[in-house]
């Protein structure tokens, strides 16, 4: 696969030091966000895990009380091939405490902030103006990228994961310049933004978009990819999650979809097995055949869509019992395996 411009050479995250993820709601974004990290931490990276999304999904999923905002250190990475694993801290951003602690770095008000915070102004301020807030909530994930000299005292990160709003909204909530063309021409919050695009339209992102194999999905995440290459936004890869096993061989789907699968052979089986048997059994179990082959061919129109959008592709499988902590190691896992160390 060739690379293209606004994209990451196959596999190559070596220079990535923000890895944005963003995906349609229902295509487990915030699952393949914490799982990234942790992939990233089996590498022995030092990983910060941020949400901007005031849902506590972190919290959530590693089974911790709800983060404040601070970072706290919330799980280690997985140990493979006989490497020491990172460590992978996690951080919820919200944007009236990113509104504070601004306005104490760079107008140094500290206590007044805190009673304007009482009052209500710091909510109505990020609420009348969208573009303030998200450039308040992307100027933290900046900081945690590039620490600086007034971060002595903070952990150094080798990568930021970033569990970022859904496809509709990720080139919007990235362009922060664009969204501050009518409110700020000038002042610290316009050089904010522009150092936060600085980072965002470079080689040390990456924006990864997450799918399932289904038809809307898969096209929001093409419609997707066409507005941050609008943008000047670096599109990373496609993560195709909650993929079906493939324990079924080609032949006897083609023929559980025709509805020509052998019933008596069924039957057979089952008896054998020791399985008490009777018409609605093997009935159902037909039609169940044939729902599961159909499913499995809309997925593979799917993934041959997936693969025209012409960028590093990764699946990760549909965990029956559902997502727990074990769920995500497991995830990781898989994805360590399928990209370049």
């Amino acid at each position: 696969m060739s690379p293209r411009v606004g994209s990451m050479v196959a596999g190559d995250w070596s220079r990535v030091r923000l890895h944005v993820v963003t995906g349609k709601g229902g295509t487990g974004k915030s699952t393949v966000a914490a799982s990234l990290a942790l992939a990233l931490a089996a590498q022995g990276r030092q990983v910060l895990l941020c949400e901007v999304e005031g849902r506590q999904g972190i919290a959530r999923m590693f089974d911790v009380d709800p983060l404040p905002y601070e970072e706290r250190r919330i799980a280690s990475g997985l140990r493979l091939n006989g490497r020491a694993p990172g460590v992978v801290h996690a951080l919820h951003i919200d944007p009236e405490s990113a509104l504070l602690e601004y306005l104490a770095m760079y107008y140094k008000l500290g206590r007044a902030g805190r009673a304007l915070d009482r009052f209500g102004v710091i909510e109505f301020a990020t609420t009348i103006a969208p573009g303030v807030r998200d450039v308040l909530l992307t100027g933290k994930v900046y900081e945690a990228v590039q620490r600086n000299s007034r971060n002595k005292s903070a952990i150094q990160y080798d990568a930021v994961v970033l569990d970022a709003p859904p496809t509709g909204r990720i080139a919007q909530f990235l362009n922060v310049n664009d969204e501050l063309a009518g409110l700020a021409k000038v002042g610290p919050i316009k050089s904010q933004a522009d150092s936060v695009m600085t980072l965002f339209q470079s080689p040390r992102t990456a924006v990864h978009l997450v799918t399932v194999l289904e038809e809307m999905p898969v096209q929001e995440t093409a419609d997707g990819i066409t507005e941050l290459r609008r943008a000047g936004l670096p599109v990373g890869s496609v993560i195709v999650n909650q993929v079906r096993p493939h324990d079924i061989s080609a032949h006897d789907l083609a023929a559980a979809r025709s509805r020509q699968l052998d019933a008596e052979r069924i039957e057979a089986d089952l008896k054998e097995a020791g399985v008490d048997i009777g018409d609605e059994l093997v009935a159902g179990l037909l039609a169940e055949a044939h729902d599961h082959a159909e499913r499995r061919a809309l997925e593979d129109s799917q993934r041959a869509v997936v693969a025209g959008l012409g960028l590093p592709t990764y699946e990760l499988p549909r965990l029956p019992g559902g997502v727990d902590l074990g769920g995500l190691y497991e995830l990781a896992g898989d994805l360590a395996e399928q990209v370049k160390r």
